[in-house]
Parts: C-alpha cells; sequence; structure tokens
C-alpha cells in the first residue's frame, strides 16, 4: 500500500504540522516557537525550529516506516524520551547542530514501524510535555 493524501493529511492534523506527498513519503513539518539567539541575533530559521515526520510505503498490514526530528529544550529532553519510550518509539539519536546559541538546542530523532497514526498520536502525546 502506498502512501495517499487523506492518510497523509490525517497525520499531519493529528501533529499538527503542515503534510506534503514527494517520491512516496508523506513529510509534515512545523516549527517551534522558542525564542532563540545564534551568535546573538534572533532566529526563525526553519534550520533551527524544525519539527519534522515522515511515513512511507504501508505493508500489507497497514505498518509504515515512521520517521521523527524534533528541536528541543535541555530540560525537555529526558521527559520527551520518557513518552516516546512508552509508546514504543525507538530514540535513534540526540545531538546538537549548532554553536554559540541561547538558549541550548538539541535534536531528537526517532523511529517506529506500525500504523503511521498511530505513531502520529503516540508523538503527539510526547509534543505535550514542550514548552509551548
Amino acid at each position: 500500500m502506498s502512501v495517499n493524501r487523506t492518510l497523509c493529511r490525517r497525520f499531519a492534523r493529528i501533529l499538527n504540522g503542515t503534510p506534503s506527498i514527494s517520491n512516496g513519503v508523506c513529510t509534515v513539518s512545523r516549527l517551534r516557537h522558542i525564542n532563540v539567539r545564534i551568535f546573538g541575533r534572533r532566529t526563525r530559521s526553519p534550520l533551527v525550529l524544525p519539527q519534522l515526520y515522515s511515513f512511507e510505503n504501508r505493508d500489507r498490514r497497514g505498518r509504515a516506516l515512521n520517521l521523527g526530528e524534533t528541536v528541543i529544550l535541555q530540560e525537555e529532553i529526558n521527559p520527551y524520551i520518557t513518552r516516546l519510550r512508552q509508546g514504543g518509539i525507538t530514540v535513534t539519536a540526540l545531538h546538537n547542530h549548532w554553536l554559540f546559541e541561547n538558549p541550548r538546542l538539541f535534536y531528537i530523532h526517532y523511529q517506529s514501524v506500525e500504523d503511521p497514526i498511530r505513531f502520529a498520536r503516540k508523538v503527539a502525546r510526547a509534543n505535550r510535555v514542550l514548552k509551548r
């Protein structure tokens, strides 16, 4: 089963993001609202503040490879990872992208193979620990 627009839009609605389909991959993007400065300059760049999610190519059981990346503040890391793990989502990386940013930002990557809607609901639950 391939990605369809209706499913991609539903996935995006749950994650409160903007959907797009390219090369058979549903991608959802949104930006966090964090007041951040790099080299003392305010930035709203999508390179700095992204939340990105995707799924593609569901199998006969409706399962897909689901991927996520979220910019995260240091104090949000442990609660966020806890929520992801409670949902059976595998955390694959936690690292920084930038130097001289304030506040300190990290980027967390995670993945699962399951129904994309289940993944989206689990991630939306994890997102509730993020500061607005």
